[in-house]
C-alpha cells in the first residue's frame, strides 16, 4: 500500500516527459509540480550562465537551498540554445518530449530558430508552455516581467495594507507561485485536448493574469456599481469580526467569522451575546459597518488569554480561528505533521533537508519527491548519450561551448 506521499510509487503522470527552459520562478515551478507526480523534467540551463535561482536566498557553504526544492525531481542539462549545436540538441529532445517551459522574452526562440514552427515540426504533439510576465502580444509584450508586476498591476498591492498605509507587495513569489499553478493546469488542460485531436499546442500564459482571476469579482463590482475596493488592513467589508488579535502572552491568532452562525458562537465565547440581538449583526455587510466594537469585544477577550488558551476555547465553541504560524510553528504544528506536509530528505551536499512536500494527496498514484535540486549540468552526459550521441560528439559539442 502506497503512503500519501509516496517516494517509490509511479505517480501519475509517470511518462509525461518534460523540457524546463524557465527561470525565476513562475516557469521552473510549474516544472517541478509536473515532476513531484512521476513527470520525467530535463531542467535547461546555459553552459556558463546557471539558473539564478541557484543563488536566490539563503545558501549553506555555498549551496543554494531555494534550488533544492525547486530543482526536485529534475534531471540538469546544460545547452547554448543560441549556438547551432545547442539547438540540434534541443531539437532531438523536442522530437521525444511531452512539453517544454519556457519564459525568454516573446521573440527570443524564433531569433534562435526555435519557435513554435520549427518546435511543432520537429513534434507535432508537442505542448509549448510560454510564461511571460504579459504574455505574447500587446503593447507590453515585450517588456521584463516579473510577479512583481504582476502583484501591483493586477490590483493585489492596491487592496492589500492599513487604510491609511501604502499599497503593499508580499513578501516572497505570490505570482509567480500561482502562475505556476495557472500553467500547471493549463498543461494539462492542453494535453486533455492533444488526447482529443492528436495535436499540440500553445500555451501563452501571462503572469498578470493568474493573480487578476483570484481576485475575486472586482471587474465585475466595478461594472455595475462602479465600486472600487479600498485597501482594509486584516478587516474585511463582507464580514466581522475578522481580524488579528494578539494574546495575553504576546502571541497572535487570526479569526473569521464568514458564516453568521460562526459570528453567533464567537460572541456568546467571548460574553457580548447582546450583539446578535442588533439587527445589524444579522448580515456580513451589517457586522463590517460595526467592526470597531466588534474588535474591542473579541479583542479585549484574546488579550486576557494565553494563546493556547484561545485556540482551545475556540475549538469547543466550534468558532474558526488559527494561531498565526512563522515556519517554527509549522514544524511543530501536529496538523501539518499528519499531513506530512513538511518532508525531510537525503541530500548529496547538505545530509538531509526539510521542504514542502508534494501540493495534494492522491489516493491510488500518489506523487512523491524522489530527488531534491542537483548540480548544475549533473546528468548532461548521461541525457546526451541517451540520445545517441558518441562520447566524441558530445567533446564536440563541449568544444564549441554547445554544452
Amino acid at each position: 500500500m502506497t503512503t500519501p506521499h509516496d517516494t517509490t510509487a509511479a505517480g501519475p503522470l509517470t511518462g509525461l516527459k518534460v523540457l524546463d527552459l524557465a527561470t525565476l520562478f513562475a516557469g521552473p515551478l510549474c516544472a517541478t509540480m509536473l515532476g513531484d507526480f512521476g513527470a520525467e523534467v530535463v531542467k535547461v540551463e546555459h553552459p556558463r550562465k546557471p539558473d539564478p535561482s541557484r543563488g536566490h536566498g539563503p545558501s549553506k557553504d555555498g549551496v543554494g537551498l531555494w534550488w533544492k526544492t525547486l530543482g526536485r525531481n529534475k534531471k540538469n542539462l546544460t545547452l547554448d540554445l543560441s549556438s547551432p549545436g545547442g539547438r540540434e540538441v534541443l531539437l532531438k529532445l523536442v522530437a521525444e518530449s511531452d512539453v517544454v517551459i519556457e519564459n525568454f522574452r516573446p521573440g527570443t526562440l524564433e531569433k534562435w530558430h526555435l519557435g513554435w514552427d520549427e518546435l511543432s515540426a520537429a513534434n507535432p504533439r508537442l505542448v509549448l508552455a510560454r510564461v511571460t510576465g504579459f504574455g505574447q502580444f500587446g503593447p507590453y509584450a515585450r517588456r521584463p516581467g516579473f510577479g512583481t508586476l504582476a502583484e501591483a498591476m493586477s490590483g493585489f498591492a492596491a487592496i492589500t495594507g492599513q487604510p491609511d498605509g501604502p499599497p503593499t507587495l508580499p513578501p516572497f513569489g505570490l505570482a509567480d507561485s500561482i502562475a505556476a499553478l495557472a500553467t500547471s493546469y493549463a498543461v494539462m488542460a492542453a494535453l486533455r485536448g492533444r488526447d482529443a485531436t492528436g495535436r499540440g499546442q500553445v500555451v501563452d500564459m501571462a503572469i498578470i493574469e493568474p493573480m487578476l482571476a483570484i481576485l475575486g469579482p472586482q471587474a465585475t463590482w466595478y461594472d455595475q456599481l462602479g465600486y472600487v475596493q479600498p485597501r482594509t488592513g486584516n478587516r474585511s467589508t463582507n464580514n466581522a469580526p475578522r481580524n488579528t488579535y494578539r494574546t495575553g502572552d504576546g502571541k497572535w491568532v487570526a479569526v473569521s467569522t464568514s458564516a453568521q452562525s460562526i459570528a453567533e458562537r464567537v460572541m456568546r465565547l467571548v460574553g457580548r451575546p447582546e450583539f446578535i440581538d442588533e439587527d445589524w449583526f444579522a448580515t456580513g455587510a451589517g457586522r463590517a459597518a460595526h467592526a470597531d466594537a466588534l474588535d474591542d469585544a473579541v479583542g479585549g477577550w484574546i488579550a486576557a488569554h494565553t494563546r493556547d488558551e484561545v485556540v482551545t476555547a475556540f475549538e469547543r465553541a466550534e468558532a474558526a480561528i488559527a494561531p498565526i504560524h512563522d515556519i517554527r510553528d509549522v514544524l511543530a504544528d501536529e496538523q501539518y505533521r499528519a499531513l506530512e506536509s513538511i518532508t525531510e530528505l537525503p541530500d548529496p551536499d547538505l545530509g538531509t533537508v526539510k521542504m514542502q512536500n508534494v501540493l495534494f494527496r492522491l489516493s491510488e498514484t500518489p506523487g512523491g519527491i524522489r530527488w531534491t535540486g542537483r548540480g548544475h549540468g549533473a546528468d548532461t552526459d548521461e541525457i546526451l548519450s541517451a540520445l545517441g550521441l558518441s562520447e566524441a560528439d558530445v567533446t564536440a559539442l563541449r568544444e564549441a561551448g554547445a554544452v
